[in-house]
């Protein structure tokens, strides 16, 4: 049989055959594991997308929840300032009442020893002023006789002499 171009077709036949072969070996042991490693690395890879977008919605959540919760820690925070400041003013308040009440105290004491102080000079006074008339009178009755001395102690009572 003679063919065309020199083409033997028992040889392509066996060529073809041989291709089908090697490519049947080749898909089973280079293809098919190739493929189920890069199916595994796509699982892998779209677990780890998965995991890293529930993380992320997860912290969305924690932000959210945490920034709730400092809005209302800095309202407390603000609650308690106020209630600092009142309670500063109150006792602020009571201090200034009780200084206020201890300086009238002082102030009343003060009165009280200071006309204590007048009396005791007053009654020191007077019991000087008897001492002065005791002796001016025994002077005049030492340097005469008792009625006469008697009305020069009263003419210099009257005038406000003594005789030393």
């Amino acid at each position: 049989m003679n063919i065309p171009l020199n083409i033997d077709w028992q040889q392509i036949l066996l060529h073809l055959f041989n291709f089908v072969i090697l490519f049947a070996v080749l898909y089973f042991l280079l293809y098919s594991p190739v493929k189920k490693f890069m199916d595994e690395r796509q699982k892998h890879f779209a677990d780890l997308e998965n995991e890293a977008q529930d993380k992320l919605s997860k912290s969305e959540s924690v932000l959210k929840e945490y920034q709730t919760k400092l809005d209302g820690v800095s309202d407390e925070i603000a609650e308690m300032k106020k209630k600092a400041m009142s309670e500063a003013k109150t006792t602020s308040d009571l201090k200034l009442e009780q200084a206020q009440k201890e300086a009238d105290k002082i102030i009343s004491d003060a009165k009280i020893a200071i006309e204590r102080d007048r009396k005791k000079m007053i009654s020191n006074a007077r019991s000087e002023i008897s001492e002065l008339v005791t002796e001016t009178a025994e002077k005049i009755v030492s340097k005469s006789d008792t009625l006469a001395s008697y009305d020069a102690f009263l003419d210099a009572v009257k005038r406000g002499e003594t005789d030393e």
